[in-house]
């Protein structure tokens, strides 16, 4: 119990850091958090500069609003993954949706399913990213090594049965991201909603 309390107690210490305007703290969350900040919009908007400001974005609004953030509704993590997530969803909207208007070319509805996309992609992501690292582990070696249960369980050193298990969880992990769409949704964090 004393393990899962330690992330929460320095998630509410964050918060309050950084509702006193303290710059270390800022400092602390983004060495923290910019990688997976970063990424989570790179994947979402396919473009270096656009995820770099999505970055800057999100950090600005976590030190602008700080009390934003709701240690009941679940980590910070995962706050500031979803706050990624929409503000790169919304800003692939608009570049989309001003190109679309400009061009001519596509409809609103290829719109939507690339945001989707996109979304899904970024969610499956930060899941794999999120996960611990024995399901972690079991999923790349069936996945990217091509290994069935039998060999994975070899090459992690577990039984049969738990490298199963570890796959399944895994893949059941991952299955939520498809689910992530919308707030309220399975898979979706409480309280933060999946897309924008």
């Amino acid at each position: 119990m004393a393990k899962r309390d330690v992330p929460q107690r320095w998630d509410r210490k964050m918060q309050q850091r950084l509702a006193r305007g303290e710059a270390a703290a800022l400092g602390e969350l983004y060495d923290r958090f910019a990688s997976l900040v970063h990424g989570l919009a790179h994947r979402v908007l396919d473009d270096e500069r656009a995820a770099d400001h999505i970055t800057r974005d999100v950090f600005a609004h976590v030190w602008e609003h700080p009390d934003a953030y709701d240690p009941r509704q679940g980590p910070l993590r995962t706050w500031i993954a979803a706050l990624t997530h929409r503000l790169a969803v919304q800003r692939l909207r608009t570049t989309e949706t001003a190109a679309l208007a400009r061009d001519g070319s596509g409809t609103v509805e290829e719109l939507e399913s690339k945001v989707r996309r996109a979304a899904v992609a970024a969610r499956a992501d930060y899941i794999v990213q999120s996960m611990p690292a024995p399901l972690r582990a079991a999923l790349e070696l069936a996945y990217f090594q091509r290994r069935d249960y039998r060999q994975t369980a070899a090459d992690l050193g577990v039984t049969e049965d738990e490298a199963r298990r570890r796959l399944r969880l895994g893949l059941q992990l991952l299955s939520t991201a498809r689910d992530a769409g919308a707030p309220g949704t399975p898979g979706a964090p409480p309280g933060y909603g999946g897309a924008a």
